[in-house]
């Protein structure tokens, strides 16, 4: 047996349109939520990965480089002490 209670009705859709707005006040403070927290990320001195990673790349390379360098420099320096140290000298036959 059903009844037409024209309250009870009424009180449900009065509900069913109270949790719809409810529901779009949620999503609309979640946007603008997020929207707040990329402003303010976006104001920070942030890198994104592709430049973390670029930079790390750089500075491996260049810390390859500053060893290759080294190990010139050293071998340079050894030639060099070789060409001036002086040359055992002789001694001479008096006559």
């Amino acid at each position: 047996m059903q009844t037409d209670n024209r309250l009870f009705d009424d009180f449900v859709k009065f509900m069913n349109g109270a949790a719809g707005t409810v529901a779009g006040m949620a999503r609309e403070a979640e946007g603008a939520t997020r929207e707040r927290a990329r402003e303010w990320i976006g104001g920070l001195d942030f890198v994104s990965r592709d430049e973390f990673e670029v930079v790390k790349a750089m500075a491996v390379a260049a810390r390859d480089e500053n060893d290759a360098l080294k190990g010139r420099l050293a071998t340079l320096e050894a030639q060099l002490s070789a060409q001036a140290s002086p040359a055992p000298i002789a001694p001479q036959a008096a006559s």
